[in-house]
């Protein structure tokens, strides 16, 4: 079967270092996903003096700043990421990054970045869409917070691209009651394209739960430590984790099989060890009837299976068996 896309969301987990940016991308190759991501953005180009932080924000960071002072302290420079984008190829693990603007959009088609992953937030922003399209990349586009009618919107301004809708809730951690996972399974049925889920909870278990419902792609959060002060450190994984999701993924990619029911292999050399054989339930002399009072059935299956027990009962024994002997 077609591996899982696994997406190591850095996001700005870099704080604003370069060095820290590259550190994540060290540890997305150990973990072994295929690709580590990025958030790409000019910070007075995304929000507005007055934009306040969400809750989760003012939470994981203590502060009440607003949403341009926080992000300005997390942007990377444009040579920052053209850098990144370069060591990435340099380690053979794909760079991404996630433009939040017009301006951003342009650079990173112009760093000839193959595949556009489009956040949740920027789902009903048209200028944004029209701009993307424009690029004729893959696209893998978040669909937290929105309704179908919405996906569908978006979809129509993307008619240029060959798109895969990421399942999602917008809230870090997200709960685990507010996962919907079943949706995910709605969004492939309406609109019968690759769908994958971009997980916020705390854990590796919905995004493995996520690949064993069919997800094509995952995306998840991470961090060096999650003591860290910024944002997102908290509702991310640290390294090891990571590779332990990554690990938990490929196993359950391992268990899907062909689908058809059949021995396998390893469980072969079992089927005389588990199942029975008809047995003499004592001494039986040659010539006398084999009834239910002296015949059983017993491990190993050597012998004749139980399901021809109606048509051994009745017939003459051809030989002399002691009790215990397979039939």
């Amino acid at each position: 079967m077609k591996k899982t896309f696994i997406i190591a969301e850095a996001g700005v987990n870099h704080n604003g270092s370069f060095e820290l940016a590259k550190q994540l991308v060290d540890k997305a190759v150990e973990a072994g996903v295929n690709c580590v991501k990025f958030q790409t953005f000019n910070a007075e180009n995304l929000v507005n003096k007055s934009a306040k932080k969400a809750d989760y924000q003012i939470e994981n960071t203590g502060t009440t700043e607003s949403q341009l002072e926080m992000l300005k302290e997390l942007s990377l420079s444009y040579e920052n990421f053209a850098e990144l984008k370069n060591y990435c190829d340099s380690k053979n693990i794909l760079f991404l990054s996630t433009p939040f603007d017009l301006e951003s959009a342009d650079f990173l088609n112009n760093l000839s970045m193959e595949i556009f992953k489009i956040p949740s937030g920027e789902i009903t922003n048209l200028p944004y869409l029209r701009k993307i399209n424009s690029f004729g990349k893959k696209i893998i586009l978040s669909t937290g917070m929105a309704t179908l009618d919405e996906i569908q919107d978006a979809l129509k301004v993307l008619k240029n691209c060959e798109v895969s809708l990421l399942h999602c809730t917008t809230e870090y951690p997200c709960p685990y009651d507010n996962v919907n996972m079943k949706a995910m399974l709605t969004i492939k049925e309406h609109f019968n394209l690759p769908v994958g889920y971009s997980d916020h909870t705390k854990g590796i278990e919905i995004p493995v739960m996520a690949v064993s419902m069919g997800a094509e792609i995952i995306e998840k959060h991470f961090t060096l430590d999650k003591s860290m002060e910024g944002p997102d450190h908290k509702a991310s994984l640290e390294p090891d984790e990571l590779k332990q999701m990554v690990l938990a993924i490929r196993n359950v990619e391992k268990a899907f099989g062909t689908g058809i029911k059949e021995p396998q292999e390893s469980e072969k050399k079992n089927i005389t060890v588990a199942r029975k054989s008809i047995t003499a339930k004592c001494d039986i002399k040659k010539g006398e009837i084999f009834t239910e009072e002296n015949l059983t059935v017993k491990r190993p299956a050597t012998g004749i299976s139980p399901m021809k027990w109606d048509e051994i009962i009745g017939t003459t024994a051809q030989k002399d068996y002691n009790k215990d002997d397979i039939i």
